[in-house]
């Protein structure tokens, strides 16, 4: 039998989606295991003994500074090299709401600057936290596990949501096809519109992925919709299964054959 993939969820103070997303890699078999980032300081724990890091949801520090900053500060500076042997070494890195705020804030997102941010995740356009159900669907992009025109129903939990930058590094992530999902309105056509883009994000972009494609960062939470029984309307005869556990289980498979 072969060895399952292994996957470090990561844990810090204000993280609330962690058991979410271990439940929804173990789904598609992986073997999880929680990880707290003082561990990865004090090397009690080893980011290269694992196939994944992935960074959940949340309020990590409580927001403070900005969302997911002080997480960014620690990845940066408490864990550089080894972050980048990990990426250097084939790893798969995903942030999902929190962490891909995280990831942006270190500068892995977009285009896998360490310690240099290129983009940001700025207020959501409508004022407010936005936490509901939308569209998402999937970009032709370098990542390597995700195929195109794919549409799911999608839970969002934030209040910084806006991918934003200069022009110029918007043309080339788009140039790039570092865009991996895209807000979308109920007939599938990308939309800029609120409520289908719950944040008013540029080009209504929900996640992105570096130039390997094997740094992957969204918004919505796909972990949160990995069974029927848990959105809001499975009891309705038209309900239809467009779930986005699939982002978490083409990961996994990925990392497997890699």
């Amino acid at each position: 039998m072969a060895a399952k993939v292994k996957v470090c969820v990561l844990r810090a103070d204000g993280i609330n989606c962690d058991n979410e997303l271990e439940f929804a890699f173990k789904k598609y078999g992986a073997d999880t295991q929680f990880v707290h980032i003082n561990e990865l300081r004090i090397k009690s724990k080893k980011l290269k003994a694992f196939q994944i890091l992935a960074i959940p949801g949340g309020f990590s520090y409580g927001d403070d500074v900005a969302s997911g900053k002080v997480l960014a500060v620690e990845l940066v500076n408490f864990l550089n090299s080894e972050l980048k042997d990990f990426i250097k070494n084939g790893g798969l890195i995903i942030g999902i709401c929190n962490g891909f705020q995280a990831l942006v804030r270190t500068g892995l997102l977009p285009f896998g600057n360490l310690g240099r941010m290129d983009a940001t995740l700025a207020q959501n356009k409508s004022g407010h936290f936005e936490c509901r159900w939308v569209k998402i669907i999937t970009e032709k992009s370098v990542c390597p596990f995700l195929p195109a025109g794919l549409i799911a129903d999608v839970a969002v939990n934030h209040g910084e949501g806006d991918f934003y930058s200069t022009r110029e590094v918007v043309d080339r992530v788009e140039k790039d096809k570092l865009v991996t999902f895209r807000y979308v309105d109920e007939k599938g056509k990308r939309t800029m519109l609120y409520p289908a883009n719950p944040n008013g994000s540029t080009n209504a972009i929900a996640g992105v992925c570096d130039p390997t494609g094997r740094i992957l960062g969204l918004m919505p939470h796909p972990e949160k919709f990995v069974q029927n029984t848990q959105h809001p309307n499975w009891r309705r005869p038209d309900f239809k299964n467009n779930q986005a556990g699939f982002i978490i289980e083409n990961m996994v498979k990925f990392a497997k054959q890699s």
